[in-house]
């Protein structure tokens, strides 16, 4: 297989500029997803991988090679796109197989790389059906199906799962997952979809108008967020965020938020009065009969495993998830208490993380 190596990528649509100075290194077998919200850039710079679109400025290379001006059939690489693209004439073997047979491989040979990817995928009780048989996910597999027999160095994934109800969606992931463990590919994925990210990447790179805001394995990222933005985008429910002040508390630096003291954490000292934006995800908010803090529930959003409750805090919302189904009735008072190793600190002028 092979690294692929974006230096100073730039991409330009007539005089606007949609993505500067993109560096980036996905490793050799790695399962990097680039992850963030419509119109960052991610499907942009994964066609500039197949060359499927042009590239401004900068260098891509391909396993040491540099692909700049490469024509996509000559780029070893083999795409699965979100809307499938098989050919509705076509029984699921001749879609797998066409490539193949457009580049006058050996019928043998052909034959022999289609059952294998069809064996692979569970698609071998299909192989002689129309796509228009097929449920989502089977079309989704023989698009894979089509990409796995080319044996390319680089496997590009755009958004394949979207048009996917939810629980095929958990299924593709785990297929797609466990195709790249077997396959030992190097695999670049496209998705808005932070689930999709966090279950099944090595590695997920943040993006954001172009730009990356963060790289690092899942938990990274969701552990230490390098901004806002990543801290928002990442996680759901997403993160409560409190803007406010240090206050020095007998000597104990606290977090003041209205008529809130909230604890900072243990190992950072901070100026009396500077201001600072904290985050806590709601389920690092532990709802406690002894939690030194109050809130009044307004609402609760029952999921069957947890409970999401939003808590009236000085007219601000607060989320907190809870396991299982707590009877709590509307307009009661609720302690909670924060655990200060869980708390995000960020600046509020540069929206950055302050470590």
């Amino acid at each position: 297989m092979a690294t692929v190596e974006y230096e100073g990528i730039g991409k330009k649509f007539g005089v606007e500029t949609v993505m500067t100075d993109i560096n980036l290194t996905v490793g050799d077998q790695r399962f990097v997803v680039l992850l963030g919200p419509s119109g960052c850039g991610k499907t942009t710079l994964l066609r500039m991988t197949a060359g499927l679109e042009t590239i401004t400025s900068g260098e891509i290379r391909i396993g040491g090679k540099r692909m700049n001006g490469v024509h996509p059939r000559d780029r070893d690489i083999a795409m699965v796109f979100q809307n499938y693209a098989l050919y509705p004439t076509m029984k699921v073997f001749d879609n797998i197989a066409f490539t193949l047979q457009v580049k006058k491989f050996p019928r043998d040979e052909v034959e022999r790389k289609v059952r294998w990817a069809a064996d692979l995928l569970d698609l071998t009780p299909y192989l002689h059906r129309f796509p228009k048989a097929l449920s989502g996910g089977q079309r989704q597999r023989v698009a894979m199906g089509r990409a796995l027999v080319r044996d390319p160095k680089v496997f590009l994934f755009d958004e394949p799962l979207s048009n996917l109800d939810a629980k095929l969606r958990g299924q593709m992931r785990y297929e797609i997952r466990r195709i790249h463990d077997r396959l030992d590919t190097t695999t670049i994925y496209v998705t808005h979809d932070q689930v999709e990210a966090m279950t099944m990447a090595d590695e997920i790179v943040v993006m954001r108008d172009g730009r990356i805001e963060q790289i690092g394995p899942p938990d990274a990222v969701y552990d230490t967020p390098a901004n806002l933005f990543v801290a928002d985008f990442i996680g759901a429910p997403p993160m409560n965020f409190l803007d406010g002040k240090v206050e020095d508390d007998g000597g104990q630096p606290v977090f003041r938020f209205k008529s809130l003291a909230l604890p900072l954490p243990n190992d950072v000292r901070w100026d009396a009065d500077r201001p600072l934006i904290y985050g806590i995800r709601p389920v690092d908010i532990e709802v406690d009969p002894g939690g030194a803090l109050r809130g009044k529930m307004v609402m609760s959003e029952n999921t069957g495993p947890e409970t999401m409750i939003h808590l009236e805090v000085d007219d601000e919302d607060i989320r907190a998830v809870i396991a299982g189904r707590p009877h709590i009735a509307r307009g009661e008072t609720v302690a909670f208490g924060i655990n200060p190793a869980k708390v995000h600190l960020f600046d509020p002028d540069s929206g950055q993380r302050i470590t």
